[in-house]
């Protein structure tokens, strides 16, 4: 069951465009796991159009709506629906599918950290980095903040932290408020979205902050 759910001012910004390629792709991917989440995008995308119809029928004034509809109908242009073709990825022995919004996206190679494994998805965001994050069975993230904004969205499998216990479909964003120790008992795939380096908090696993942006 999912539980966390990005917040409608997301879901606003999505419909109208607003927001960055990694996060619309998030809330996209979301969205596709989450039927509520799909119902309220659908509501505020309805809402929008109706805005836009409104203010496009004000400006038209006193436009020949004979020959508008002539001109948008003077297309024979068939446009071709592709199969929606399933794309599956291995890590460490194991399948996963990958959601439609990302599965033609560029992506690197494998990078592997102990039980880490992170492939960095190529959007040309600048400081925004996203990427798919595996963390093999047993793993963990040792305790870390943020300098900025911290996205994970959990594709499959699960993990739970300080803060509580996360299953496939769940949107957790997190800010440099927050503290967590992400643990998976049986291994999980994330796509993550960050805008800086995590920052880590404790003890020896401090030494590691040189390599923080490895992970995110």
């Amino acid at each position: 069951m999912i539980n966390y759910h990005p917040k409608n001012e997301l879901l606003s910004l999505f419909t109208t465009g607003g927001l960055p390629a990694s996060l619309s792709s998030a809330i996209a991917i979301h969205s596709e796991m989450c039927s509520t989440c799909q119902e309220n995008i659908d509501a505020l995308t309805e809402q929008r159009a109706q805005i836009d119809f409104e203010q496009t029928a004000f400006n038209l004034g006193d436009m020949d709506i004979n020959t508008m509809i002539s001109d948008i109908t003077d297309n024979d242009d068939i446009d071709v629906i592709k199969e929606n073709v399933a794309e599956f990825i291995t890590i460490k022995g194991k399948q996963y599918q990958l959601p439609r919004a990302i599965k033609h996206l560029s992506r690197s190679k494998w990078t592997s950290i102990g039980n880490l494994s992170r492939s960095k998805i190529n959007l040309d965001e600048g400081d925004i980095h996203s990427s798919l994050l595996h963390i093999a069975p047993g793993g963990m993230v040792p305790e870390h903040t943020h300098k900025g904004y911290e996205l994970t969205l959990l594709l499959e499998g699960s993990f739970k932290d300080e803060m509580g216990e996360y299953e496939a479909g769940d949107f957790i964003l997190l800010d440099n408020s927050h503290k967590h120790t992400p643990v998976t008992e049986n291994g999980c795939l994330c796509f993550t979205v960050a805008n800086d380096a995590m920052h880590f908090t404790q003890g020896i696993n401090k030494l590691l902050n040189p390599i923080g942006s490895f992970i995110y």
